[in-house]
């Protein structure tokens, strides 16, 4: 795919932005500023009000997405902290009235907790401070992209820039990008948190984002990803070893100094990743309580080159288990996810987004 460059082509590049949002030909840059005319004149979005919905992209294609670039004013008071979590991003494809991607901002980009930090990976990287870029493939015929402000205060400023194509081929036969949040504050003793369900169609599962928690003492990571398809029930057909294995570790995360004390070991790679650690609660409010909070893991894994193929269903869930001295227990965390995947449409309803203040850490 990458050597498509090398070959002649009758695609047609374009660009969203918020100047231009339906990507027209010769129509980037004309908004006039202090400098005079197509002088970096509307570069963003503005004032975005709480509770609206503004469309970043509009196409009638046929086309393909190729490059998404956003970033969000940072965070200049204590009651924006967590506006990665309260900003909505859909997608909608060919017509669609239901959203094919319903994920809060940040968790799109591997940004849990309504935190920003640095993630370089494959398909989705985000530079500091907060730029966010996804080169994730989304073909369509038709496209709109939105974004919700569920945010309790306006957003001063949205930058984004979509970078697509016209003319690209694309029929039934050509699966549509998907992307589903989901998140249990405390999980269920005994019982597997799931990822994604209600899947239905053919396609293939593309990856996994997933932000913990850990609520109780001892090593987390036992828990087995588990791959539901085309009519498992009981049993799965794919059943990994545990959570640190699914992401690419193995005997936890930890190095130990020289004098015994132990230290989470963070990490970036192409498909897999840990990028994110920390037990310490960075809001203003510890001016009059302790910096301390559960702590906090982020962890992302892309299937590109072993996808998960299914042809007429797909579920996808995680247990909690732990190990101590005394063997391996159930265990409750807060667990919240993204699953992406490729399918052909129509696709199932998504379960409801829980409003913002379910969504905040805790």
């Amino acid at each position: 795919m990458m050597w498509d460059i090398l070959h002649k082509s009758r695609l047609e590049s374009r660009a969203a932005t918020a100047e231009n949002p339906d990507g027209s030909k010769g129509k980037g840059g004309t908004a006039s500023s202090v400098l005079g005319p197509s002088r970096k004149g509307s570069p963003c979005l503005k004032d975005i009000p709480s509770g609206a919905t503004v469309t970043l992209f509009s196409s009638d294609g046929p086309g393909m997405i190729r490059h998404i670039w956003m970033t969000v004013d940072d965070r200049t008071s204590d009651s924006d902290r967590f506006v990665l979590r309260d900003l909505v991003l859909r997608m909608y494809w060919d017509g669609e009235r239901e959203p094919s991607v319903e994920v809060p901002l940040g968790d799109f980009f591997l940004l849990g907790f309504g935190e920003s930090y640095t993630v370089t990976s494959s398909l989705i990287s985000v530079i500091p401070s907060r730029g966010m870029n996804s080169y994730i493939q989304m073909p369509f015929r038709k496209a709109v992209i939105t974004l919700e402000n569920q945010h309790r205060n306006p957003i001063p400023a949205f930058f984004y820039q979509i970078d697509y194509t016209l003319g690209d081929e694309v029929d039934d036969s050509v699966f549509r990008f998907h992307a589903m949040w989901r998140r249990e504050r405390i999980t269920e003793k005994g019982h597997d948190y799931t990822i994604a369900d209600g899947i239905r169609g053919d396609g293939a599962y593309l990856g996994t984002f997933i932000a913990l928690s850990t609520l109780e003492r001892y090593w987390w990571g036992e828990g087995e990803f588990k791959f539901y398809i085309d009519g498992d029930r009981e049993y799965p057909t794919i059943c990994g070893t545990g959570m640190e294995d699914y992401f690419g570790g193995s005997w936890s995360f930890a190095r130990t100094d020289e004098k015994g004390r132990t230290a989470e070991q963070t990490y970036c790679t192409p498909y897999l990743g840990y990028p994110f650690y920390s037990h310490h609660d960075s809001s203003l409010y510890n001016k009059y309580h302790n910096d301390d909070c559960p702590p906090m893991r982020s962890f992302y894994r892309w299937h590109l080159s072993d996808p998960i193929y299914f042809h007429s269903d797909l579920r996808l869930t995680v247990q909690q288990i732990g190990v101590s001295y005394g063997g391996l227990f159930e265990r409750q965390d807060d667990l919240s996810s993204v699953a992406y995947w490729y399918q052909t449409e129509p696709h199932a309803s998504f379960s409801p987004l829980p409003p913002p203040e379910e969504r905040w850490p805790r």
